[in-house]
């Protein structure tokens, strides 16, 4: 090795030690001819002392170093005078003597100071991902994946698991989200597709009798890149054989406490709280909900259905519904911020926002422009249905269930943010179960999955899926069998975010092929598309199931990086248009490559 140490572990302990260390010039500093040069590993920092009288052969090396030079220093480690001492640091009770000194390479200016409070262009940083990567933050980040990934895999190992690789050149068997697709030269016209989930593979893994199979898988999604969301991402992927729900949920809190023990010394409560489906819609209006806070939503609808105001009887009378939420101390918000709150709502469908502030008085009266509409009777309901008080402003939306869900949802977490009510360091899991297996599209005129169509229902409820092929019952109505199934589905969530989504899958090929049939797809097509797994169900395979949580969610998440934006904790990722400022990726390819492979390029789209 070129070196006997590193940079961060230098302590008073070795004091008159000789120490060879190798690192990058953090801060170069010129004493009247002394040099004193921060050098930094990915450990840390230490400072080191170069002085022209004792070691001039060294200082002459040296007197050329500027920010960034890669450099190789030995010497003696010495004790710093005293008043020097930095307390900031690990290192800060000692320095390195330099006796002998090395230029490994030396470096232009960089685009961007290597500091921790960096300020520029997120493009630029990406552009010079390795030196944003030099930085101490964006170090921690990567040591914390680290150390998530290495605790994954000793829990993992632990409990009997499997780590596995499977193709990442695989068929096309869509699942929602568009493929990635890899044109082959020696297959003309036939190509394969980069997986969106190791979902297939894993399942047939179960057929081959591997029982416990886990894998730290790469995965990729052709769609529009979000903070949360990439074209390229990680899961940790997990499947068991002869298991039910509860299996795979004790499992995978056990993982996450394990994980939180290990990297963030915070011990789980365990089992985790679980939440239906149905629950979280009526509560949250959300099938991934913050519990770190308050403001659940508040069904008023029976309460408005027979008021003056037209707004609300109409809305209720065309098949939807009044919620609100009420905001603490909020009833002395003027009119801009609740037309702030009203827009923000209108992104979501929402037409507005119905407003009831509640004066501080001991009367306690009500500033509201729709209050005439509603009997004393009907406010003082409204305001008991809420649990308001004096001092509070209720925010009603009168829609569609789905509209009503999303715009409140948002709503809430907005005001929570405003009313600092989300409490630091908090790490709020949960399980949402019983998610319906279909949701019908009215646009389409049809059931589509909800997640995915490999989920078995849960057992309670397979009755169901026969008899949808029987019901007189159109298919948009509530009521009807398929609309009620639910699936033993299940999502992990953390603070409002998804961290995973698993269930139990269908093992057997004629539940495959009812699902399949409600969803619409053609017997040949199924063949077509997914013959060779439901022709593996024919040779015993197990019940299985599992679940994947999401690598980048959760260093995201446990880093506390704002916004859960996932290209923080991502080495080398893409930007939110799916570009690559450090290669220019995608580039353009020679018209012979595109020849070989009988394709044509997509005609490029004129720049506004």
């Amino acid at each position: 090795m070129k070196r006997t140490h590193i940079c961060g572990r230098l302590n008073e302990e070795l004091i008159g030690q000789e120490v060879t260390i190798c690192g990058w010039a953090n801060v170069v500093r010129d004493h009247g001819g002394v040099m004193f040069i921060d050098l930094r590993d990915r450990s840390g920092i230490v400072q080191c002392v170069v002085n022209p009288q004792e070691q001039p052969q060294a200082h002459q090396t040296l007197e050329s170093v500027r920010p960034e030079f890669c450099l190789q220093l030995s010497g003696t480690l010495q004790a710093r005078p005293e008043g020097t001492v930095n307390d900031r640091i690990a290192t800060g009770a000692v320095e390195l003597h330099v006796e002998q000194a090395e230029i490994y390479n030396a470096s232009k200016t960089p685009p961007f100071e290597i500091v921790d409070d960096l300020k520029t262009e997120e493009s630029l940083r990406l552009q010079y991902r390795y030196l944003d990567l030099r930085r101490k933050p964006m170090r921690d980040l990567m040591e914390l994946r680290y150390r998530i990934t290495k605790s994954v895999r000793d829990f993992l190992d632990s409990e009997g698991f499997w780590e596995i690789e499977t193709p990442l050149l695989w068929k096309s068997t869509p699942e929602g989200a568009r493929e990635f697709v890899v044109p082959t030269r020696a297959q003309p016209g036939k190509a394969f597709v980069l997986p969106q989930s190791p979902q297939i593979s894993k399942q047939l893994l179960m057929v081959a009798g591997v029982e416990k199979y886990f894998q730290i898988a790469r995965c990729f999604r052709d769609e529009s890149a979000r903070a949360d969301r990439a074209l390229e991402f990680t899961q940790i992927d997990l499947e068991m054989s002869f298991v039910e729900q509860d299996d795979v949920l004790d499992v995978c809190e056990r993982l996450f406490g394990s994980i939180m023990r290990e990297v963030k010394d915070i011990e789980l409560q365990l089992p985790l709280p679980r939440i239906t489906y149905a629950e979280a819609m009526r509560r949250f209006g959300s099938d991934k909900p913050d519990t770190r806070f308050g403001l659940e939503l508040a069904d008023l609808s029976d309460l408005v259905a027979s008021s003056g105001f037209k707004v609300f009887a109409g809305a209720i009378e065309s098949g939807g519904q009044v919620k609100a939420i009420c905001a603490p101390g909020c009833a002395a918000y003027s009119r801009k911020q609740i037309d702030e709150l009203t827009e923000l709502v209108k992104r979501f469908g929402a037409k507005g926002l119905a407003t009831f502030a509640l004066d501080e008085t001991a009367e306690g009266g009500v500033r509201s422009p729709v209050a005439k509409f509603f009997s004393p009777q009907q406010l003082q309901q409204i305001f008991a249905r809420c649990e308001a008080r004096n001092g509070d402003l209720i925010l009603c939306v009168a829609d569609n269930p789905g509209v009503v869900a999303q715009s409140l949802d948002f709503l809430r977490r907005e005001l929570a943010e405003r009313l600092n009510l989300i409490p630091e360091n908090s790490f709020n899991f949960l399980y949402l179960v019983d998610t319906p297996l279909f949701e019908f599209k009215p646009e389409e005129g049809r059931f589509t999955y909800m997640h995915h169509p490999f989920c078995l229902p849960n057992p309670e409820d397979m009755h169901l899926l026969d008899e949808g092929f029987t019901c007189e019952l159109p298919l948009s109505d509530p009521n009807h069998p398929w609309a009620r199934i639910r699936s033993w589905l299940y999502d992990l969530v953390l603070n409002g975010v998804e961290l995973s989504s698993g269930s139990i899958r269908c093992h057997r090929r004629d539940v495959q092929e009812k699902i399949f049939a409600v969803l619409g797809v053609a017997p040949d097509d199924v063949q077509r598309r997914f013959g060779f797994m439901l022709d593996a169900f024919e040779y015993g395979a197990p019940p299985h199931g599992g679940i994947a949580p999401g690598l980048d969610r959760i260093v995201a998440l446990l880093a506390g990086i704002p916004g859960g934006n996932i290209r923080e904790v991502i080495a080398f990722p893409k930007t939110a248009a799916g570009t690559d400022p450090l290669t220019g990726a995608p580039t353009e390819i020679p018209d012979e490559r595109w020849t070989e492979l009988g394709l044509q390029p997509l005609p490029q789209i004129p720049s506004s």
